[in-house]
């Protein structure tokens, strides 16, 4: 009986043991590929509370949807943290220190008639013979802005950082 009792156990001990994933999934709808200190957990829990789709990585340098350079930011490595997530109808990139400030957060904007009319205007006036190839929203701090990437009619190309005024803080030509 005993010995019944020990191999019934045993074989539940085994049943439950394969059925882990590679991620830790929580009751916050997070999945976790890396360990994320609670204070970034809470943080992002604060900022975001209707994310969905939550899922933690260490910081990829080849996974970035920004153009890092343009944006100024906070240069990161692999100690630090990238979230993505799903909120408004957007997907969502944000970016902690390992400390656990957030160093920056961004989404796409396909529909571009959602810009800005000012950021719209400057388009208009300026880049005329430009067609829109990709915008995101980038937010860090209490400052919002769009990096935009233009395809010109000869087939240049340039990236601009602009605020919601319209301002180009940064402008890029690509090769």
């Amino acid at each position: 009986m005993k010995l019944k009792i020990l191999s019934l156990v045993a074989a539940a001990g085994l049943f439950f043991a394969s059925c882990g994933t590679t991620y830790e999934t929580t009751s916050d709808n997070a999945a976790y590929n890396v360990n994320v200190p609670m204070n970034i957990r809470g943080d992002f829990a604060a900022s975001y509370p209707d994310a969905t789709n939550v899922v933690w990585n260490s910081y990829d340098i080849n996974v970035i949807p920004i153009d890092w350079e343009l944006t100024g930011w906070t240069s990161l490595d692999t100690d630090d943290y990238t979230v993505t997530f799903d909120m408004g109808g957007n997907r969502y990139y944000a970016w902690y220190d390992a400390n656990g400030n957030l160093i920056g957060s961004a989404y796409a904007i396909n529909d571009h008639s959602k810009l800005p009319l000012a950021v719209s205007n400057l388009l208009k006036d300026k880049y005329t013979n430009y067609a829109i190839d990709g915008v995101q929203r980038e937010m860090w701090g209490s400052q919002t802005a769009y990096e935009i990437k233009l395809k010109g009619n000869d087939d240049t190309k340039i990236k601009l950082l602009v605020d919601a005024n319209g301002n180009i803080i940064k402008e890029k030509l690509k090769d």
